[in-house]
């Protein structure tokens, strides 16, 4: 995988640049002055990453991932993590038929539905799993591939399924790791 130089990352006028951050040169950034990545962060080959995204440090964003911000906005907290596929909506259609769809139509026309997502810190969400607007995933849940996560959730959760619904309690030990990363061990 080939990343962008820190010369063509400091081009792109992002709102906020981390420290070493790695940005494939096959994945796809628009509205970058609206984005802010924090330090340790890295975005993988064919991402789709739009609108008001804020990435804490050490988020990843696997291959093939969307993250579409829009005017709401996407947040992922520190040691947040998309796996491969995941796609993260802050807006969407009107899909019952009250209103015209899609971009080509003026705003006028369309009766969208927007509202912020928020990962919580070290939040993991598994292959090809879809999360949609106004789902605050909370600090430490993981989410099981393939799950349509549609609701909030409560902290330290295993979340699977569509509707993605809680299964078990997730272990906190991370966190000494995490503790034990920060201090330099």
């Amino acid at each position: 995988m080939a990343y962008l130089s820190d010369s063509q990352l400091s081009q792109m006028g992002f709102g906020r640049l981390g420290r070493n951050v790695l940005i494939s040169d096959k994945a796809s950034l628009y509205d970058c002055e609206a984005m802010e990545i924090g330090d340790h962060s890295r975005i993988d080959d064919f991402c789709v990453v739009s609108g008001r995204v804020v990435l804490g440090r050490n988020v990843h964003i696997a291959p093939f991932c969307l993250v579409a911000g829009g005017e709401p906005g996407v947040t992922l907290e520190d040691f947040a993590g998309l796996a491969y596929h995941v796609q993260v909506f802050s807006q969407s259609d009107d899909y019952l038929g009250h209103s015209l769809t899609n971009p080509t139509v003026p705003a006028r026309f369309k009766s969208e539905f927007k509202a912020a997502v928020h990962l919580g810190r070290h939040v993991i969400v598994g292959a090809g799993s879809v999360i949609l607007p106004g789902v605050l995933i909370a600090e430490g849940c993981s989410v099981g591939a393939m799950s349509l996560v549609r609701k909030s959730t409560q902290p330290w959760g295993v979340y699977a399924g569509n509707p993605a619904r809680r299964v078990k309690t997730r272990s906190r030990d991370l966190l000494e790791l995490e503790a034990q990363y920060l201090a330099g061990a």
